[in-house]
């Protein structure tokens, strides 16, 4: 497309949140890549103006009575923003969707594999409804397509080395001389004094399973009917057939130890019923095939060859070709989807469209390359080229400097974060912007240096044999007192050795996680991370009075709004419009609260501070000890009044760092912190990890970054792949020695 032709979205006078005034012009039809410090601003161009006005626009085609069930977007606040066109947004949000949703049915492959069994499986079952596990026609009826029941822990109910005057059955009703113990004794079916390992299989079978049977004995002198039925038999029917939920708390804290999830006896776990089981193709029936990673069962569907199910074989081998080409070829159909990773969920979003034939779209991608190895960014690019190739506009938001340079065009948002941010720094192309000096420009030139002199260990932690999910007998000792790095390809067992296996043997692990800490607009930093007790009281005894009215979630709330600041007006089957209180103009106190005074600022203009300014304005140790914690993590930039619910998943993670991070003498874990961390924070990030390990701490980091592994102590490599093909640790010792290693995958990017 000649120069000429070139189409622009405009966006002139931008000022959602930080943005100066911002006006831009983006090339449509080509990659665009947003760069900056977290905090500068890229997210508000991108979407809180950009995406959020097309939803909007799009939204605004329906009827009123449609759009009453749609998300309600504000309009943006700019000046005006032109040439807009539909936007698909690709971010990380886990995908939910319960035990009932799976990588199958969320990219909507199952459906056709479906198809593909109600044409050619033999024997002949019915329509593809009949292979649904979500369908009454198709699921287990024991289970009803969960494929996992409540069963009792037998390892926990019966001693199978005692006698029953031993007290061999350890289930709450049957200690020795109990009721229910005794009618097990009176039946006069039992030895009591041989051991249960010495029983006939009859024996045995009769006292755990027996039905239930009437049998006369004496008590009292009287002959009475009484039901006998077997231990395990009376403890299903009586706690597990019967919601345990109907029983007193204290009954259900009883029974909880005995009582755990396993695979449903009749489906085995497959969730289907049996007519959908005995149905197959080529020997296998459709819960194997959904159980196969993607990348085995593209073969099985390759050898499909009956003239019938050439059409839908070939629908199902490009679908699954996709999956394969991200990187996903690890993940099986049946894997359940909140079980996947943020960077995973993106990538099945990805798959999603994909597969569609929307064009002219514009595209806005969420720092997809999270939680991808060096090794797979390439095929992330290639994926972000197709859909630029189909006619499609793609906006990233991005800080890996590989995804940088696939750009189109580049804009870097600075220069700094909050405050000191929201100006365009630089617009234009890759080689301009090494040129530029700014903070990226910068920092995408300087070289990787591996660390020459590594810590040594105090001591060891010891896994042996691990063997969960795709580990093959895995042994690895992780050092203490040192920075260790668990590294390797997507899908390659990093989080179940560490995440998994590791934290249920160091349950006092400290673990600093991306998961959201609070969902509530009510908490924000200074709540979270306890400056606001101190805050609170500082100004209770300075003004004297009670310090309850420095909350606005009790006393000091204003009474318009609840303390909320803002008041919500239903306007019928409008949308219903946030506007600011206009008692308390946004403050969320009473006005009373706002006159007392401490070093001559209210309390509502302390917490409008960015962490910076609060640390130069406050002097109490306590306090300025954990705002220079938010600092040291690159929190600078937020306020401490800010929703908590409004940050991104790497600030969630740093603000708990910040908040854990004066323990001593523990076990920290880490699941990738550089998550949504410009490259220029990474250094402070690495002296944080440095100081912890230095006071006597253990580190353990989760991370793809090529400049953390570089500066590890100590690195462990998963692999050799993702799936069935890793589980393996490859590579174990430092950064200089594994760029020697010819198996490691991470070895050969670090060099």
């Amino acid at each position: 497309m000649s120069e000429t032709n070139q189409e622009y979205i405009v966006i002139s006078g931008a000022r959602e949140n930080n943005l100066k005034n911002v006006s831009l012009r983006i090339p449509k039809r080509k990659i665009t890549i947003f760069t900056g410090v977290s905090g500068s601003g890229k997210s508000s161009i991108v979407f809180d103006t950009i995406a959020s006005e097309s939803q909007r626009l799009l939204n605004e085609n329906f009827s009123m009575f449609v759009r009453n069930f749609l998300p309600r977007f504000p309009q943006p606040d700019a000046d005006a923003i032109e040439n807009l066109s539909m936007a698909v947004i690709v971010d990380q949000k886990r995908l939910g969707g319960g035990s009932h949703s799976t990588m199958g049915t969320i990219t909507d492959i199952s459906p056709i594999l479906r198809l593909l069994f109600s044409r050619v499986g033999q024997p002949f079952v019915g329509p593809s409804n009949m292979f649904s596990f979500n369908d009454p026609q198709g699921m287990c009826l024991e289970c009803n397509g969960l494929g996992r029941r409540l069963g009792v822990d037998m390892s926990k109910s019966i001693d199978m080395t005692k006698s029953l005057n031993e007290g061999a059955i350890l289930l709450p009703d049957y200690k020795v001389n109990s009721m229910d113990w005794n009618i097990i004794v009176e039946s006069g079916f039992f030895d009591l004094d041989k051991k249960l390992s010495d029983y006939s299989e009859e024996e045995l079978e009769q006292l755990l399973y027996g039905k239930a049977r009437k049998v006369q004995m004496q008590f009292g002198g009287k002959a009475i009917n009484i039901t006998v039925e077997g231990v395990i038999e009376k403890f299903t029917n009586k706690y597990i057939k019967q919601d345990v939920k109907t029983k007193s708390e204290r009954t259900q804290q009883a029974v909880a130890p005995f009582i755990s999830e396993g695979a449903c006896s009749s489906c085995r776990g497959a969730r289907l019923s049996q007519a959908a089981l005995h149905c197959k193709i080529n020997g296998l029936n459709i819960a194997e095939m959904s159980s196969l990673e993607v990348g085995q069962l593209i073969r099985v569907i390759r050898e499909v060859d009956d003239p019938i199910a050439a059409p839908v074989a070939k629908s199902l081998t490009e679908r699954l070709q996709h999956l394969v080409d991200i990187g996903l070829d690890y993940l099986t159909l049946d894997r359940e989807t909140d079980t996947l990773s943020g960077g995973e969920s993106q990538r099945v979003k990805m798959v999603k469209h994909l597969s569609g034939s929307l064009v002219d779209v514009t595209y806005i991608f969420d720092e997809p390359s999270v939680g991808l190895h060096p090794r797979d960014v390439h095929q992330l690019n290639e994926l972000l080229q197709k859909l630029r190739d189909k006619g499609n506009t793609v906006l990233v938001v991005e800080h890996d400097p590989d995804v940088i340079k696939v750009a189109d065009h580049i804009v870097d948002v600075g220069p700094h974060a909050g405050g000191r941010g929201g100006n365009i720094v630089f617009e234009g192309s890759y080689p301009g912007l090494l040129a530029s000096g700014t903070l990226t420009g910068n920092h995408m030139k300087r070289p990787l240096e591996l660390k020459q002199d590594s810590r040594q260990p105090s001591g060891k932690l010891a896994i042996k044999d691990a063997t969960l999910h795709n580990l093959h007998k895995v042994s690895v000792d992780i050092p203490t007192g040192v920075l260790t790095v668990v590294t390797g390809v997507a899908g390659s067992g990093k989080s179940t050795l560490i995440n998994e296996v590791f934290l249920s043997q160091h349950p006092d692990a400290i673990v600093i996680d991306q998961s959201a800490v609070g969902v509530s607009t009510r908490s924000n930093p200074a709540t979270y991370t306890g400056i606001m007790d101190d805050v609170r009281k500082a100004f209770a005894s300075a003004n004297k009075v009670n310090q309850g009215l420095f909350s606005f979630n009790s006393k000091g709330a204003c009474e318009n709004c609840q303390g909320l600041g803002v008041v919500y007006t239903d306007l019928a089957y409008l949308d219903s419009v946030k506007l600011p209180c206009e008692v308390c103009e946004g403050k969320r106190f009473k006005e009373e609260v706002l006159t007392y005074k401490l070093d001559g600022k209210s309390i509502a203009e302390v917490l409008e501070m960015t962490v910076e300014q609060a640390l130069e304005f406050f002097q109490l140790k306590e306090v300025v000890r954990k705002l220079q914690a938010l600092s040291d993590v690159g929190l600078n930039y937020i306020t401490l009044g800010q929703p908590l619910s409004t940050l991104s998943g790497g600030e969630c993670q740093r603000i708990k760092l910040a908040s854990e991070l004066h323990k001593n003498g523990s076990i920290y874990v880490m699941d990738e912190p550089t998550t949504g961390l410009h490259m220029s924070d990474i250094g402070h990030l690495l002296e944080i990890m440095n100081r912890l390990v230095d006071t006597g701490n253990t580190v353990i980091v989760i991370e793809h970054n090529l400049e953390v592994i570089s500066h590890a102590d100590w690195i462990i490599d998963m692999g050799p792949d993702g799936g069935s093909k890793g589980g393996q640790v490859v590579f174990e010792g430092t950064p200089t020695q594994i760029i020697h290693s010819e198996k490691s995958i991470t070895g050969k990017y670090l060099k």
